[in-house]
């Protein structure tokens, strides 16, 4: 009979085996690696003078360390459990190698587990519980969600958002790489393009409220936009106020910020297509834009598609510019700062939790998908 076999095809008594092992040795690496720096550490804090930026030192210094002493004391303790030598010296090294990568990669998924499943699970276990927490309730958190008018018009915001946003992003970012890419100034043009994105979205916000910002007609407008409305002969208008339009405008700011992001990626994609396929557009006649469109667009519309959903998911989880512009006042409300209103102002651990679940449902096929693109591509 057959030994059962995992998915992958390793015997499931072997893949156990391979999970033990690493297991054991990834926790007497960690313990070995985190004793000994905290020790270190505690060790110059006391010799050193109590400092903020000195503790910062000490623990950036430290932490190197202590990943650098765990990756080889993880491999030394392995080589002592399986010794390359001996008869058993083959069969050591073909499981050595097994077990090493999940060595190197047991760190990283223990904080994707602890920062991203769990979440997820506790955000389940809290969205059938009531504003405290503790109180079994039900499903009467998605009842209420069903039935709660601000709720719709998050939906409604945020899928205006999506329409918007990726759309256009990035649609500006390939009309920027292909033009920067014509031009002999073309890598200043990008610098000037990709800038934003070194900007938080919260200092974008404040350079935004600056261009947004109202004063009462026949005051002085500092302004841009209104300095610029008036200086043409119209009133003043407060931007951020107008109902349906202020979405927009708060829409503009995130565009600003991610064109740089989709210049960059399709700029790279542009510069990947075969010249080939250029050169005979040109030769049987074909004009820039024919060959812009037809030839080129089609050949990088993998590429289009990651940023595109890309730009989706980050649309889906924006927050920080509603929060500092609006704080979704005049109907500019989305589902991030919804659930950031119910979690930190009204106290409510089950309501925001329910929300949590409604962006994670939604971002998540999303997700799947572009990291299944991202995969073929490659």
């Amino acid at each position: 009979m057959a030994p059962v076999r995992s998915q992958g095809g390793m015997p499931i008594a072997s893949a156990l085996r391979v999970a033990t092992i690493a297991l054991v040795v990834m926790i007497a690496g960690m313990a070995i690696a985190g004793a000994g720096m905290l020790a270190l550490h505690r060790l110059f804090s006391l010799a050193l003078p109590a400092h903020p930026a000195a503790d910062a030192a000490l623990t950036v210094i430290f932490g190197v360390a202590a990943c650098m002493v765990y990756y080889w004391g993880t491999d030394r303790i392995l080589s002592l459990l399986l010794p390359a030598r001996g008869s058993n010296a083959p069969a050591n090294i073909a499981l050595a190698a097994e077990i090493r990568p999940w060595l190197f990669l047991g760190p990283a998924l223990l904080i994707l587990a602890v920062y991203l499943v769990y979440p997820v699970f506790n955000s389940l276990w809290l969205a059938t519980r009531g504003a405290d927490g503790e109180t079994f309730i039900g499903a009467r958190n998605f009842a209420w969600l069903a039935t709660d008018a601000l709720f719709w018009e998050c939906m409604k915001n945020n899928l205006l958002w999506l329409i918007v946003v990726p759309a256009l992003t990035t649609l500006f970012g390939l009309i920027a790489a292909a033009l920067t890419d014509r031009i002999a100034w073309g890598n200043f043009a990008k610098s000037l393009i990709f800038m934003p994105m070194a900007i938080s979205f919260i200092g974008a916000s404040v350079i935004w409220k600056f261009i947004y910002d109202f004063r009462a007609e026949g005051s002085e407008q500092i302004g841009l936009l209104n300095a610029v409305v008036t200086a043409f002969g119209f009133k003043p208008q407060a931007w951020i106020a107008l109902p349906f339009w202020n979405s927009f405008f708060l829409m503009a700011i995130l565009i600003w910020i991610q064109t740089g992001f989709a210049m960059v990626i399709l700029s790279a994609a542009l510069r990947g297509i075969p010249e080939e396929t250029v050169e005979a557009a040109v030769i049987d006649g074909a004009s820039p834009w024919q060959i812009f469109w037809k030839i080129k667009v089609p050949q990088i519309w993998g590429t289009i598609a990651v940023v595109w959903t890309t730009v989706t998911i980050l649309v889906l989880k924006v927050f920080d510019i509603v929060l500092a512009m609006t704080n979704g006042q005049w109907g500019t409300q989305v589902l991030a700062n919804y659930m950031f209103d119910w979690m930190f102002r009204g106290l409510d651990f089950g309501r925001a939790s329910t929300i949590a679940l409604v962006i994670m449902a939604m971002v998540a096929p999303i997700m799947v998908w572009n990291i299944r693109e991202a995969r073929r591509d490659m």
